[in-house]
């Protein structure tokens, strides 16, 4: 799952202090780029941190069996003999971040590199031969349940269990592919067997070829010791981080909603990048060359070396051909014609308006607003850029001006953010009071208030989370319930990431160039408190009406690395004028959700999912194989037909909208795509029924009140 992402400005005034006295201590011998990464990261650990564990022999020797897993997470790779080598050097990471000799890492890497390089064997000679699937075999897939091989000829057995699991999977799909084909055409000439058997190890061997390229040519050393980093921090909490110069820019350009390039939409197929869509008003767009379906084929920076992308994961891609503004990118490009050109752009500012918030009307028992907002968005770097606190107070007047009798806020799915617009975007919703309080590592909690006394939407007010929801939507929620402004609709509780961090850029710190640029560390550094006093952390919010989620166990408490849940003293703050009938909402939603054959339906989904869960050994047997596959997709099949048993919402894109997108195509489909999507939801669906009981509820109290304050 992605990280969330909230930041506040924070000193770090010791933090300075302690990375002068590292850099005068190595003046005389200058420490490489790594050591100087460690050397901070483990000072602003050890200095900012709100609680930093002891960076001792135990941490690292969680550090140790993180990264392990990280570089071999099916243990495929290493040795048992290989982990006993190394285990002295499992207690040394901790004397790493105080300055001694990169020892741990440089064996490891010296020796994954050839684990790697020997596995890369192993596969291409398996492949090479049939398999014989009338054996009855069977595999543990979980890495968990198994331990690493006790030596070269157990590694490669292994590796045939594997190899011989992912071709029975292609020879299913390939034999169900040519049965319904001679079903259709009885006449044709099919294909035997063996002869699928060979296409479905070509298959594999095509997935694994990129694997391995990927794993031999394109991961360098500099990204396996941003993972070893990563195992550092992250250990010190899941939400503190380790950014590389170029995931550093991506990660500002999420929360901006913008970044520099082409403009171009990009997927990966068949080990080769091609463009999907160019987006209308982009550099690619008015330079007027690149098609969909054209191929990248190589990419270069101005006039330097190109570099050949077949085999790249499309983020990867994407590194190369993002840049800072003006600059030019040079292409290589095959079309879909099979000419090849040079095609040279222009970067510059591409909007992500996918991300930013987007409202819609519900016509029904009452016209209700929609309002989703991905995530809490907000460009740090430029003052006129994107907020998402302004961008739903905008949402909110237009859908006013619609005379909605209620809105739905949903906050599904969204990850967190800008810790000062989450802020200003409960204030939309009530009085002058405290939203969040925040706690650092030491000293008094500090109030986040509203202070604007004005309201700018008083009616009936419904908020959506699942178990996704995190951070800044977690404050959100919890603000909207403590005050008992709104009835919060979703999962049990939500994901819990009740921290905030704060991005240091490590190349404040150190004064020499000559090593390159280090990167950041996004640090946790405070907490979160509700206004009533109880923490976010861990334990999330729980939703008032509470609905069957499929998306379960993702959440904080499942990460034995995070922070605990505690509380501080209530802050003082008045309720909402007319409180949510929480109680009378619940029961009319828990009779509807008894008697709804589609959440009947979708329980009994998620029991079947968490048995199939269980499984720990899978049967290489042909026969054996279509027999648990044909058992499992039965007893998923009826959740395939859940959306079936849910009414159509008519839910419509506001005119002012419609006519801002009349003349781009692409946003007119992908806008339709977002309104069909939703049409079948049944928790949206559910949402609707209390909004509609909230109203009924409410409407006594509020006719003949305006809206808004």
């Amino acid at each position: 799952m992605r990280r969330m992402k909230v930041i506040i400005p924070v000193l770090l005034i010791s933090i300075s202090i302690g990375v002068l006295a590292f850099s005068k201590l190595h003046k005389e011998d200058p420490p490489g780029r790594y050591e100087v990464i460690m050397g901070l990261v483990g000072q602003i650990l050890k200095e900012g941190h709100y609680q930093p564990k002891a960076i001792n022999d135990a941490y690292s020797q969680e550090v140790f069996n993180k990264y392990l897993k990280s570089l071999d997470s099916e243990k495929k790779f290493f040795l048992k003999s290989d982990i006993n080598k190394l285990q002295p050097l499992s207690t040394h990471i901790d004397d790493e971040l105080q300055g001694a000799p990169l020892e741990c890492f440089f064996a490891i890497d010296t020796l994954i590199r050839q684990r790697v390089t020997e596995a890369a064997a192993i596969y291409t000679d398996l492949l090479a031969q049939p398999f014989d699937f009338a054996k009855d075999e069977k595999v543990v897939l979980d890495p968990d349940k198994i331990d690493y091989p006790v030596d070269a000829a157990a590694r490669k057995e292994a590796w045939r269990k594997v190899l011989k699991y992912r071709t029975l999977e292609k020879l299913t799909d390939l034999q169900e592919i040519r049965d319904k084909q001679l079903k259709d055409k009885p006449s044709e000439k099919a294909k035997t067997d063996a002869e699928l058997e060979a296409e479905a190890r070509a298959k594999v061997k095509v997935v694994y070829d990129r694997y391995f390229d990927r794993l031999k040519n394109k991961q360098d050393q500099n990204e396996r010791f941003s993972l070893f980093v990563n195992a550092i921090t992250s250990t010190m909490d899941p939400h503190t981080d380790f950014f590389p110069p170029d995931e550093k820019r991506a990660f500002e350009e999420q929360m901006a909603g913008k970044f520099y390039g082409i403009g171009a939409q990009l997927r990966e197929e068949d080990g080769k990048i091609k463009i999907v869509s160019i987006v209308t008003g982009s550099p690619s767009w008015k330079e007027g060359s690149l098609k969909a379906n054209d191929v990248i084929l190589k990419v270069a920076q101005a006039d330097k070396e190109p570099v050949d992308i077949t085999g790249y994961a499309v983020e990867d891609a994407v590194k190369l051909i993002r840049g800072t503004k003006g600059t030019t990118v040079k292409m290589t490009v095959k079309s879909v014609d099979g000419t090849v050109k040079d095609v040279s752009i222009v970067r510059d500012e591409i909007i992500l308006d996918d991300t930013f918030a987007k409202s819609a009307i519900i016509n029904g028992q009452h016209k209700l607003g929609y309002i989703y907002l991905p995530e809490f968005y907000a460009d740090f770097q430029d003052r006129n850029g994107a907020r998402c606190a302004e961008d739903v107070a905008k949402e909110l007047q237009k859908l006013k001006a619609e005379n909605v009798e209620g809105i739905i806020l949903d906050l599904r799915f969204n990850g967190g953010g800008s810790l000062q617009d989450v802020v200003q975007m409960a204030g939309l919703f009530i009085p002058e009071g405290p939203v969040v309080q925040v706690k650092s590592r030491s000293g008094d909690p500090m109030v986040l208030r509203d202070r604007d006394k004005s309201v700018q939407y008083g009616g009936p007010l419904a908020i959506m989370v699942n178990e996704y929801s995190a951070s800044a939507s977690e404050i959100m929620a919890a603000a909207m319930q403590d005050y008992k402004r709104a009835v919060i609709i979703g999962s049990s509780s939500t994901f819990g990431k009740g921290t905030v961090q704060r991005m240091f850029n490590l190349d404040e710190f150190y004064s020499n160039r000559d090593i390159g640029p280090l990167g950041a560390i996004k640090l946790t550094q405070q907490k979160f408190y509700r206004a009533n006093g109880g923490s976010t952390q861990l334990k999330g919010v729980a939703s008032d009406i509470v609905l069957p989620d499929p998306y379960y166990e993702v959440a904080e408490r499942k990460d034995d690395d995070a922070l605990a849940w505690d509380e501080i003293p209530k802050a003082s703050f008045t309720q909402w004028i007319d409180p949510v009938p929480v109680d009378a909402l619940k029961k009319n939603s828990e009779k509807r959700i008894a008697s709804s054959e589609a959440f009947r339906m979708m329980n009994e989904n998620i029991a079947t999912l968490k048995k199939l869960e269980k499984q720990e050994t899978y049967s290489l047997n042909l026969q054996t194989y279509k027999a648990e596959q044909k058992n499992n997709a039965n007893a998923l099949k009826r959740y395939d037909a859940v959306n079936d048993k849910v009414k159509e919402l008519n839910i419509v894109s506001l005119k002012t909208d419609l006519d801002k997108i009349s003349n781009d195509t692409s946003k007119l489909a992908r806008n339709k795509d977002w309104l069909k999507f939703r049409q079948k939801d049944i928790y949206l669906d559910e949402a609707v029924n209390v909004m509609n009981d909230l109203i009924a509820l409410s409407y006594p109290k509020i006719q003949g009140k305006p809206a808004t304050k």
